[in-house]
């Protein structure tokens, strides 16, 4: 099959913003209330969230979930916003108020951490019409349980093994739709599509990475144009 050619606009000032690995496109996707998601970066940085080009965000944190935090994060992304609501210290009614408050915030979907109740999900999916994503962190989880309470999507995290667990869950649930995290590589990326999954998760580099990189570059340029620039703040 003859390859599109994509025109392509970049800017000066743009050009630079992070890339999603172009291997993620080979997934089916899921479509969304008419939106179809095949990448979903996995961060809370706004001023990446800004400089990314994934088709949404998956807003997860190691504290307890806020209505501020989504509010930020929906207010400066460009592209739908999956937003935790907890599971583990934060459960029950305060999950269930989390996932109103982000649906009534703009949230597409709301993500559920492994730890939480199936009371929970059912209590969650009889308040909002958005979409509950279920974190998966072994193949062993009850998923008919969990599918029964309200869940509609699944969110494997599974680290080096989420491929396998991605593989068994999908030989089990046909159409059931599956996020999965990608890992470091296209190879890894590729495995998790392959085993089923329709949509990934990118971790990106960290902004304290993405700025030594720079800075580097910053010391080498003045290292090389020492002189020169010294001569001309003199001059001013």
């Amino acid at each position: 099959m003859k390859q599109k050619f994509v025109p392509t606009y970049e800017g000066e000032l743009r050009k630079h913003a992070l890339q999603i690995p172009r291997c993620i496109s080979e997934c089916s996707g899921i479509r969304v209330f008419g939106r179809r998601i095949k990448s979903l970066v996995f961060s809370t940085d706004v001023a990446i969230i800004k400089n990314i080009n994934a088709d949404a965000v998956i807003a997860v944190y190691n504290f307890t979930p806020q209505p501020s935090i989504t509010q930020a994060i929906i207010s400066v992304s460009d592209v739908p916003v999956f937003a935790g609501v907890g599971g583990g210290y934060t459960n029950g009614q305060r999950s269930v108020n989390m996932a109103v408050a982000a649906e009534q915030l703009g949230a597409f979907g709301v993500v559920c951490n492994a730890m939480i109740t199936n009371d929970a999900i059912r209590d969650i999916k009889s308040m909002v019409e958005i979409p509950v994503v279920f974190t998966v962190v072994s193949e062993h989880v009850d998923l008919d349980k969990r599918l029964a309470a309200g869940v509609d999507i699944v969110n494997v995290s599974g680290a080096a093994r989420t491929p396998e667990i991605v593989a068994e869950i999908r030989a089990k649930y046909p159409e059931l739709p599956i996020i999965a995290t990608g890992g470091p590589t296209d190879e890894t990326i590729l495995s998790a599509i392959r085993a089923g999954a329709n949509a990934i998760t990118y971790t990106p580099p960290s902004s304290k990475d993405l700025f030594a990189k720079d800075m580097q570059e910053y010391r080498d340029w003045y290292e090389a144009h020492r002189r020169e620039v010294d001569e001309m703040l003199n001059e001013e």
